[in-house]
């Protein structure tokens, strides 16, 4: 049987149980330490990965050395798909936030999958849609939302991603430090530290090392709008 995560992913959810045992039996398996590229931006774009274990965030450079960092993903989550319709350079880097598994399929093996399965290219597609969809609503939120409702907005997508929960609310152990923090929000570590102390005061989250445990969803959702 395939995993849960596994199965829900794009490149699976298209099919059937036994050619999705035979779709990872031809994927690599790869370990990733905490701190190590998988790839970085401008390497040549062979081929998508899917998260099994930990976590990896995608990150972008600007010329001038400043770093975005543009989603973090954990287990089920895919990336590097852009190379499969648009082959050419690495768009951002990919890093590992833990200690980390993904497996991999390169763009030759997949394309001879895609070939006599149009319903895995239509579920592709899709989620290609969602990413371009996503991208345009970072877009308009770094040009309308304030800052503090950018980290409400961040905290809750993280929170649904990794939260578990409480009696007391959602936990949510994201791992990332108070500068990846504020590059995930397109801010600076001083204002975005000051949007979550506010939060603090007014009961909406728990601050701890590397995790926030949000206390009032209703209150934080309402504020990230």
């Amino acid at each position: 049987m395939i995993d849960s995560n596994l199965h829900n992913t794009p490149l699976f959810s298209a099919l059937d149980d036994e050619a999705a045992i035979a779709l990872k039996q031809s994927m690599t398996q790869q370990m990733v330490k905490k701190g190590q590229d998988l790839f970085k931006e401008g390497d040549a774009g062979d081929r998508l990965y899917v998260v099994t274990e930990g976590k990896i965030k995608l990150s972008h450079s600007s010329g001038d050395g400043r770093e975005s960092l543009l989603m973090v993903l954990g287990p089920g989550d895919m990336f590097g798909e852009l190379s499969l319709f648009d082959p050419g350079p690495r768009t951002a880097t990919a890093t590992a936030v833990t200690d980390s598994q993904v497996l991999g399929l390169g763009n030759h093996d997949l394309h001879a999958w895609l070939a006599g399965r149009p319903e895995v290219s239509k579920s592709l597609l899709k989620a290609l849609a969602h990413r371009l969809r996503r991208t345009n609503e970072t877009m308009s939120d770094l040009v309308f939302a304030d800052v503090p409702g950018r980290v409400a907005k961040a905290l809750l997508e993280l929170g649904e991603k990794f939260g578990t929960k409480t009696s007391d609310g959602l936990y949510v152990h994201h791992d990332l430090t108070q500068e990846e923090l504020a590059q995930l929000v397109g801010a600076s570590r001083e204002t975005v530290n000051k949007a979550l102390a506010d939060f603090a005061s007014r009961g909406w989250v728990k601050l701890e090392t590397r995790s926030v445990e949000i206390l009032d969803v209703e209150r934080l959702s309402k504020r990230a709008r």
